[in-house]
C-alpha cells in the first residue's frame, strides 16, 4: 500500500455536513441556554415529555402539511428493515400531538402543558445558524382556546431569551385568522396570485396553500407580493376580538412587539395567533424562535377537536445571538471544589474527600497524575473552582486540609472530618440558590 493510499484510508473522521459538535468550553454555553429555557417552562407549570427521534412519515405529511418545504424538500425519510417509511423528526408539535392522543393525555385537566427539548433534523443547505441537526426547546399548551394562554406562551418565550441575557431581539406578531375568515381570504389571495408571472412550482403551491407563497424569501417574489391582500384586513369579528385580546394581555405583561401583517410561519397547521422572535445581527438566519396557535391539528391527526398553542426556540441560534452580543450564558465554572493531593497517602485521602463532597451535591474534581503544587493549581484555575483543597505531608500529620478560597485569596486549615460541612456552608452562603 502506498503512503498516499494509506493516508486516504486513515483520514480523520468528521461529523456529517451541517451537524455541529458542541465541545468544551462552548458546550457549557450550549447547556446553559437549553437548561435556562427548560427551567423557565418548568416554572410556569409545563411538564417534561420525551419524544421519539423518528416517527411514521405519515404523521408529518398529515400534520405539518405536504405543501411545506419541510415535508416536500427537507425531511430525512427512509424505509426501516420492516419496509415502513419513517422520518427523523423535523419539528416537535406533531409528535407531541401524536403522543397526547395515543396516551389519552387530553382526558385530564386542561390546558395540558408540556415542554420538550432535543435535536430535530432538516435537510437544508448548511450555513451559520442553519444546520441539518438543529437543537430546540419547545412547549405546547393544549385544550383551551384562551387569548390569555396565547399571551402566556409568547411571554414565556420572551422570558426565556431574557433569562440568558439576550437584548438585541424583537418580537413580530400577527394573526392568521380562523375557519370563519380564512376561506374568503384564501380565495382573494389566490385570485391575486393568478395575476402574477409565477414559476410552475410556486403556482402549484399557490393552488394548494396560497399562504405558503407569502413565506417566499426571494427578492423578486417579495417585490411581486408587495400589493398582496393581507389577512389582517380580512378578519372576522371573532378573529379580530381574539387578536385584540392577545395584544391587550401582552401589553399588561409588558411584552414589546411589532405587528407584521406578512408574517407566515413555515408550517401549515398554524391558525390565529402567530409570532416570531428575530435577531437582526444573525443575518439571513435571523429567526431565533417562534410559534403560534394550531386549532384543528389534533382532530386532523385523529384525536379530539381541541385547540393548542406552542413555540419552538432555537438553542443553536440563541447561542449565536449571545456570541454577537458578547454575552456568556454560563459562568465558565466546571466544578466548585478542586482537590490538590501532594503524595500517594494524600491522594488516597483526597479521593475519599472528593467523593463525599459529590455525595452531598457539591461539584468537585481533583488533580490526577501526581502533579506538583504549581501544575495542580493551574488545573484548579482552569476548572474555574471557587475552592482548592491542598493536602501534603504537613496536613496529613495534623489531620487537616488547607482550604484555599481562590477568589478572596485566603486560606484556612480545616479538619478532614469537618471539611465537607465547612464547604457546604461556605458554598450555600456564597451561592444562596443552592439552598
Amino acid at each position: 500500500m502506498t503512503d498516499k493510499a494509506s493516508d486516504k484510508k486513515f483520514k480523520a473522521l468528521q461529523a456529517p455536513k451541517g451537524v455541529p459538535d458542541y465541545v468544551p468550553p462552548v458546550s457549557a454555553e450550549f447547556r446553559a441556554v437549553k437548561e435556562a429555557f427548560t427551567r423557565t417552562a418548568h416554572n410556569a407549570g409545563y411538564e417534561h415529555i420525551e419524544l421519539p427521534v423518528f416517527e411514521e412519515t405519515s404523521l408529518f405529511a398529515r400534520g405539518v402539511g405536504e405543501s411545506t418545504d419541510v415535508v416536500s424538500k427537507e425531511m430525512y425519510t427512509f424505509a426501516d428493515r420492516g419496509g415502513r417509511s419513517v422520518t427523523l423528526r423535523p419539528e416537535g408539535t406533531a409528535g407531541v400531538m401524536r403522543s397526547v392522543i395515543q396516551h389519552n393525555l387530553d382526558r385530564g385537566q386542561l390546558p395540558l402543558k408540556l415542554v420538550y427539548n432535543g435535536p430535530f433534523f432538516r435537510y437544508e443547505r448548511p450555513q451559520a445558524g442553519r444546520y441539518r441537526q438543529l437543537q430546540q426547546v419547545g412547549i405546547e399548551a393544549i385544550g383551551v382556546d384562551d387569548p390569555a394562554l396565547d399571551a402566556e406562551v409568547i411571554a414565556l418565550a420572551d422570558r426565556c431569551f431574557r433569562s440568558i441575557g439576550l437584548k438585541g431581539y424583537r418580537l413580530e406578531l400577527t394573526t392568521l385568522g380562523d375557519n370563519s375568515d380564512r376561506p374568503e381570504y384564501r380565495s382573494r389571495l389566490q385570485e391575486f396570485l393568478r395575476t402574477l408571472p409565477l414559476d410552475e412550482e410556486t403556482r402549484h403551491r399557490a393552488e394548494i396553500n396560497p399562504l405558503r407563497v407569502l413565506d417566499d424569501k426571494r427578492p423578486e417574489m417579495k417585490e411581486m407580493l408587495a400589493d398582496a391582500p393581507l389577512m389582517l384586513d380580512h378578519l372576522s369579528e371573532t378573529s379580530r376580538a381574539h387578536f385584540d385580546a392577545v395584544r391587550g394581555y401582552l401589553d399588561d405583561l409588558g411584552v414589546m412587539y411589532t405587528i407584521n401583517p406578512r408574517l407566515v410561519r413555515g408550517l401549515d397547521y398554524y391558525t390565529k395567533t402567530c409570532f416570531e422572535f428575530v435577531h437582526d445581527d444573525l443575518g439571513a438566519q435571523s429567526g431565533i424562535g417562534g410559534g403560534g396557535r394550531y386549532d384543528g391539528l389534533m382532530a386532523q391527526l385523529g384525536g379530539q377537536d381541541l385547540s393548542g398553542i406552542g413555540f419552538g426556540l432555537g438553542v443553536d441560534r440563541a447561542l449565536l445571538a449571545l456570541q454577537t452580543e458578547g454575552i456568556a450564558a454560563s459562568n465558565g465554572r466546571r466544578v466548585d471544589v478542586y482537590g490538590v493531593p501532594l503524595g500517594a497517602d494524600a491522594k488516597r485521602t483526597m479521593v475519599r474527600i472528593v467523593d463525599e463532597l459529590r455525595a452531598v451535591g457539591l461539584s468537585a474534581d481533583m488533580s490526577y497524575g501526581d502533579r506538583g503544587l504549581k501544575g495542580a493549581m493551574k488545573g484548579a484555575n482552569r476548572a474555574g473552582a471557587l475552592y482548592a483543597l491542598v493536602m501534603g505531608e504537613a496536613e496529613l500529620e495534623s489531620g487537616t486540609v488547607a482550604v484555599k478560597d481562590l477568589t478572596a485569596h485566603e486560606q484556612q486549615d480545616v479538619a478532614v472530618d469537618a471539611v465537607k460541612q465547612y464547604l457546604v456552608e461556605a458554598l450555600t452562603q456564597r451561592c444562596p440558590e443552592r439552598g
